[in-house]
């Protein structure tokens, strides 16, 4: 079992460079110290592997869209979200750090946007509503989730009819992110998600060090 506090950042990103903290494992250490952590996740270095404007518009969203952000930090992606579907769309923006949040909704408050909903979640629940969300998002997240098929049970009754779970994650051998114990291969990804009733709909390669990955649900579950 994971200590207290490293259930307290379960659902927190990944995705410090090395170049940012010295080393990847320093990258985890900072998890500790909300403050520095925040520091790094917004490092302006960030953006040129990360290329957040091309991944919001891979998701091809649409005005009125109900995005969730799994492990929402700062806002990196929640506000971007917020600022893509318009006032008529919403952003759940799910994390189980109170400090993150605290944050976050300081740069909603800022940006005068209010489209985003907060949530603390349980490590094991991202405590999303039935039936209201277009987009399930992770970014660099996934990896972090223990139990991962459990996890996705709790996703499933939150997507609208014909939506997507969506998965951004590093590479084994990708030079950012976690210690390479901790990181998931696409084939891995895939093979978890897909056992869990969602199936592969479609996938992005313009990321240098990530797997982007976009699924549907099955069956009875994409039908609702």
């Amino acid at each position: 079992m994971r200590s207290a506090l490293a259930a307290a950042v379960v659902l927190i990103p990944s995705l410090v460079s090395a170049q940012t903290v010295g080393s990847e494992h320093e990258a985890h250490r900072l998890h500790g110290d909300p403050k520095a952590y925040i520091a790094a996740l917004d490092d302006p270095t960030r953006d040129a592997w990360q290329k957040p404007r091309e991944v919001v518009s891979a998701l091809n969203l649409r005005e009125g869209n109900a995005v969730a952000d799994i492990g929402a930090g700062s806002g990196y992606f929640t506000l971007r979200f917020a600022h893509h579907v318009g006032p008529a769309g919403k952003v759940f923006a799910v994390d189980v750090s109170k400090d993150m949040l605290a944050e976050l909704q300081r740069r909603t408050a800022a940006a005068k946007l209010a489209n985003i909903t907060p949530i603390l979640a349980a490590p094991d629940n991202p405590q999303l509503p039935a039936n209201a969300v277009d987009v399930v998002f992770f970014c660099d997240v996934w990896h972090h989730i223990e139990q991962r098929g459990r996890y996705l049970a709790t996703l499933a009754p939150a997507l609208k009819r014909g939506g997507r779970l969506v998965i951004v994650d590093f590479h084994e051998d990708s030079p950012v992110g976690p210690p390479a114990a901790m990181k998931l291969t696409r084939e891995k990804v895939v093979k978890e998600v897909e056992a869990a009733g969602f199936k592969l709909a479609g996938e992005h390669r313009f990321l240098p060090y990530q797997y982007f990955l976009e699924f549907v649900a099955t069956g009875d579950r994409g039908s609702r």
